[in-house]
């Protein structure tokens, strides 16, 4: 054991041949091990049994037990008899989940047993060393040509394709390429006019033409402002138990959605995200940019412990401007140095500590004309009736009692118990039998949940600001300030062990060493002072010097339009991460992308014109490309990929003809399964009011995007189809095949409602079924049908008008009440409670019931279509 663990050190450490085996151990494992378990009470913060354990004259020293250790003698070391637990101080506390491992025990032994050197410490850079290779997203940009000089995209790859031997594929014909180029732009397909025109359309620049109309919808901004935000994990809800709402966090995804379209310098984006609210304080949009360092998961309540809710937000902001901007794993650097990239603890903290300044803010900011907030009136009335119709179910209740106490105490108007008697005897049970007093509370928790959904239609901002903002503080350490002038930021720690309870060395803002040290881009100076340090760090990020800030965006875009990056995790451009499969164009792309001033729509022209993209998904020698690059990184043919889950719902009502037009202001609430939807929701030890889908299609009926994004209660057709988990940074879509997939679009109320629609829309444009059915061809495919599939829709049209005639639907099925069980807090006892009937006023979508047999029929055609692989996948 003893000879594997020092060669473990060894391999640890790297290059280290200066020091002896116990040294290595101890630089390796020991002293790594004593910083995360033993330093937070044993010499940073407190010095526990008068033991201090950083350095070795103290541990020889020990404390009020005697030395911890004795050099040579493991077997006679306090340290070792505490971490084996055959002492009654057995270290480290917490129990059998807390030890040591075996493996880190024995190290221990083999440290002392040899003479317990201790090695000095280097905590500005990691022990370790690495090869060229495990770094190159840290060396600066580099000018780079193809192998024949030429400078183009497709010069880069078609060499690849050289070396290997393999001919590209041929161009894909027009129609599939528009309907790519839409897919990829837009998330939708083209409609079959556009397809027309664009084959019409003989002159040259017909291509350039397409992609320009394309970039220039405002439906663009839509389609890659969802990208964004699976990378930051916006959500419209906090996550955990509760779930709260985050009533005016949709301004955010709508600036994300402006910019895109807008084409917003990337580094500007960049700022505005990170400091926009101490860069440009005056700019609304700037303001709301800082939505991005609140979108992760978190919450506060009152059972929560300050420093560790805040110190939760800490690490979360850290990881996330870390893997979105820099494409590393700066988290893993929170409990140790960083096991494969040069990130070591200390400058984890440092990066931490430029936003210990940084609390939440809701300021007052007035709407913007781009900003939808009229579309919602009908939503904002929604609300402001749940709110009345529980105020009047509590007056009911304190009435009920009002009259109880009357008739007790031989009052003859209930009017006249004082007020003070009254807000006393509704905290009481014994005023209510126990179901009615549960019922009170929930309908309680459920007013206090209404009326904070009501203020997402107030020009509230869900931001940040440098310290807190006087009346426009939103929660957490910022409510200790009564006044902004008091205010003074927390000073940062390296946590041993990420622990909040092992407080070590302080450290000042800063930025990543290892930057600084292999590329051209100096360190930022973080001020100290509260305002300043966001605004250093977003200009640190956003400098064209600095290597990975547009290596990780080039390589975004790469990946949305090619199903996968020139690297393989665009939130890890580190060691672990994988090496870019064509590391000049990477390069090349990256620099023409700081060149053209930071913007992504020039970086679509070029991929979108190349060779490379308007390729066939096919290929004349799919077996020898298959032997030769059986993944297709060499990028022979165009890579088909599944429609994601977001694209497919929208597409599914775009040639229903049910998507509705409406952009942007508060989320909406689609139509989803209706099992899901009645599931009851637990919130404050009570239950969260039922899901209900907006009244008016015009809200139901909008994209994706602009639903509501609860994180407990995710669409389950989205989720079925791999959408992301907003919890997590979403870099890359994963593409299961499930049987569930095949149930949702097949047997789904809202795949039949869409088929119904779909049909009924074709029914109106088309005059006989033969038409029919190339209209559905055309709206699905983007192509007419074959005369074999003519022939076949058909046939399945005559016989299941028949099947139809003689099985009429069922009537409209009688609205089934949602029960929902609580469980008393304070008894254990469960009890049922009806949650609020839907509203009267909703606008259903068409059924079978409502159209001919013949319409029907044509929605049975219409469904196949809508359930094959030409129209979910992307050729």
């Amino acid at each position: 054991m003893k000879g594997f663990l020092v060669g473990f050190a060894a391999l640890y450490t790297g290059s280290l041949t200066a020091q002896t085996p116990a040294e290595r151990t101890f630089s390796g494992i020991v002293g790594p091990a004593l910083r995360k378990q033993c330093l937070g009470c044993h010499g940073e913060g407190q010095i526990l049994a008068k033991l201090d354990l950083r350095t070795r004259e103290a541990a020889l020293r020990g404390g009020s037990r005697g030395p911890a250790i004795v050099p040579g003698k493991a077997g006679e070391s306090l340290l070792i008899q505490a971490i084996e637990g055959k002492t009654a101080f057995a270290m480290p506390p917490g129990g059998e989940s807390k030890r040591l491992s075996a493996e880190e025990i024995a190290a221990f032994r083999a440290w002392i047993d040899g003479g317990a050197p201790w090695a000095e410490s280097r905590a500005e850079s990691p022990a370790w060393t690495y090869s060229e290779a495990d770094v190159w997203a840290l060396r600066p940009l580099r000018a780079t040509r193809s192998a024949d000089g030429a400078t183009s995209i497709d010069a880069f790859v078609d060499a690849k394709l050289r070396e290997r031997g393999l001919s590209p594929a041929p161009p894909a014909d027009r129609p599939t390429l528009l309907r790519r180029a839409a897919f990829d732009l837009t998330g939708l397909p083209p409609a079959p006019e556009e397809i027309d025109a664009f084959v019409a359309d003989r002159s040259p620049s017909a291509w350039e033409k397409a992609v320009e109309r394309l970039l220039a919808s405002p439906r663009y901004g839509e389609r890659w402002g969802r990208h964004w935000l699976d990378v930051v994990r916006y959500a419209d809800s906090s996550g955990y138990s509760n779930d709260f709402e985050r009533p005016n966090a949709w301004r955010y995804r709508d600036y994300v959605i402006r910019s895109f379209n807008a084409d917003k310098p990337y580094d500007r984006f960049i700022r505005e995200q990170i400091a926009g609210d101490e860069l440009d304080p005056s700019n609304a949009d700037a303001v709301i940019a800082t939505g991005f360092l609140r979108a992760g998961p978190w919450e506060h309540t009152a059972m929560s412990v300050e420093a560790v809710t805040r110190q939760m937000w800490l690490d979360d902001a850290t990881s996330a401007v870390g893997a979105a901007f820099l494409g590393l794993t700066v988290g893993c650097a929170r409990c140790h140095d960083h096991k494969f990239d040069p990130i070591p603890t200390k400058d984890y903290y440092r990066l931490q500590a430029v936003f210990a300044s940084t609390e939440f803010a809701r300021p007052k900011i007035p709407f913007l004309a781009a900003e939808n907030v009229v579309a919602s009136a009908g939503e904002r009335k929604r609300w402001q009736d749940s709110i009345d119709r529980t105020q009047a179910r509590l007056a009911e209740f304190r009435q009920t009692v009002r009259v109880r106490l009357a008739k007790r105490r031989g009052l003859a108007s209930p009017e006249s118990i004082p007020e003070a008697e009254m807000q006393a005897a509704m905290q009481d049970t014994k005023e209510l039998e126990p179901e009615e007093f549960e019922e009170y509370k929930l309908h309680q928790k459920h007013l206090q949940v209404y009326r904070e959904s009501l203020t997402r239609f107030d020009p509230l901002a869900f931001a940040v600001s440098s310290g807190p903002l006087d009346g426009a503080t939103d929660g957490g350490p910022t409510l200790k300030y009564p006044k902004a002038a008091d205010y003074k930021p927390a000073e940062v720690r390296i946590l041993a062990g990420g622990n909040l309870q092992a407080p070590g060395e302080s450290v000042a803002p800063g930025v990543l060493s290892a930057v600084t040290r292999y590329s051209e881009l100096p360190a930022a100076a973080i001020p100290a002072s509260v305002a300043g340090r966001r605004s250093a760090l977003a200009d640190w990020i956003a400098d064209s010097r600095n290597p990975l800030t547009a290596r990780v965006m080039v390589n975004r875009i790469w990946q949305y339009h090619f199903g996968a990056g020139l690297t393989p995790d665009p939130n890890n451009l580190g060691k672990t991460g994988g090496k870019p499969s064509h590391p000049e164009l990477l390069d090349w792309l990256a620099s023409e992308f700081i060149a053209g001033g930071w913007s992504v729509k020039s970086v679509h022209r070029k991929i979108l014109l190349s060779n490379a993209y308007r390729r066939s998904s096919s290929h004349p020698e799919y077996r020898k490309v298959r032997d030769a690059d059986p993944s297709n990184s060499l990028l022979a043919y165009f890579p088909p990929r599944r429609a994601e889950a977001e694209v497919l719902r929208d597409s599914v009502l775009f040639v229903a003809g049910e998507l509705s037009g409406e952009s942007g202001g508060p989320g909406g609430y689609p139509q989803i399964n209706e099992d899901v939807a009645n599931q009851p929701r637990h919130a404050m030890g009570s239950l969260q009011p039922a899901y209900r889908p907006s009244p008016e299609k015009r809200i139901r009926n909008r994209r994706a995007i602009y639903a509501f994004q609860q994180r407990g209660l995710i669409d389950p057709f989205l989720d079925v189809f791999n959408g992301p988990n907003p919890d997590f940074s979403c870099a890359r879509r994963e593409s299961s095949t499930v049987a569930t997939q095949a149930f949702s679009l097949m047997n789904s109320e809202f795949m039949h409602d869409m088929a119904i629609a779909f049909a009924a829309r074709v029914s109106k444009e088309s005059a006989t079924p033969a038409a029919r059915v190339r209209r559905l061809f055309r709206l699905a495919y983007g192509r007419g049908p074959t005369p074999e599939e003519a022939a076949g829709a058909l046939a399945h049209w005559e016989s299941m008008v028949l099947w139809h005639r003689q099985n009429p639907p069922p009537p409209k099925p009688e609205p089934k009440p949602v029960i929902h069980t609580i469980t008393s807090e304070l008894t254990g006892e469960r009890f049922q409670f009806k949650q609020w009937d839907p509203p009267q006023d909703y606008e259903a979508n068409l059924k079978a019931r409502d159209v001919a047999p013949e319409t029907r029929a044509l929605a049975d055609v219409a469904l196949a279509l809508l359930n094959s692989n030409e129209f979910v996948y992307v050729y």
